[in-house]
């Protein structure tokens, strides 16, 4: 007998040509959802990351710019901004050095210092050397685009701000700290043309 012939003869009764038909079905459905299924676990994952590694510590709030003019030093006590640190406006043409800071910086130089892509740290508590202590050995991880200082007339223990952004902290958060410096040194504030 051909082999045509033992096939035609080994047909499936009726019901196994219907289970046969579902089998199939399930099959094409099983390859519709797996997409679908692959890609709902590596959402859950990547949130999980975000969440664990603290990408989500950064609770920067956006400001409104004032600008980047320059003005003469000495003169920006007469500027109003509006964050107390300012995070951009009118600021002297020259900068500070980054890093650590034992006396408060006047607020034009340090707008200048954010427009060029700094972020200062600044701190109002004049017996917290233990905080003090803390902030300075983070800073100190930072060669470029970092300052810390203290700023003796601020509402809030700890400021960050960068141009354009400002959080507010009550007690030494390290992983908050970093994600802010993480997310906003070293991006250059000036117009197209201006430096």
């Amino acid at each position: 007998m051909s082999r045509k012939a033992k096939r035609k003869k080994q047909r499936p009764r009726p019901a196994e040509h219907g289970s046969s038909r579902q089998a199939r079905a399930r099959g094409s459905r099983n390859k519709r959802t797996a997409p679908l299924v692959w890609a709902i676990v590596i959402v859950v994952v990547v949130t999980a990351i975000y969440y664990f590694t603290g990408a989500s510590a950064n609770k920067a709030r956006n400001v409104p710019s004032l600008g980047n003019r320059h003005i003469r030093v000495g003169t920006s006590g007469a500027i109003s901004y509006n964050t107390d640190p300012p995070t951009s406006g009118p600021h002297f043409p020259t900068i500070v050095r980054w890093g650590v800071h034992r006396s408060p910086i006047d607020k034009g130089f340090q707008v200048h210092n954010l427009e060029d892509g700094g972020v200062l740290v600044q701190y109002s508590c004049s017996d917290c050397p233990e905080l003090v202590k803390k902030l300075e050995s983070l800073v100190r991880g930072y060669s470029k685009f970092v300052i810390l200082a203290p700023y003796p007339s601020m509402k809030h223990r700890i400021a960050l701000t960068a141009w354009g952004k400002i959080d507010t902290l009550e007690a030494f958060d390290e992983k908050r700290i970093t994600a802010f410096i993480d997310a906003y040194r070293g991006l250059d504030h000036h117009p197209r043309g201006r430096r």
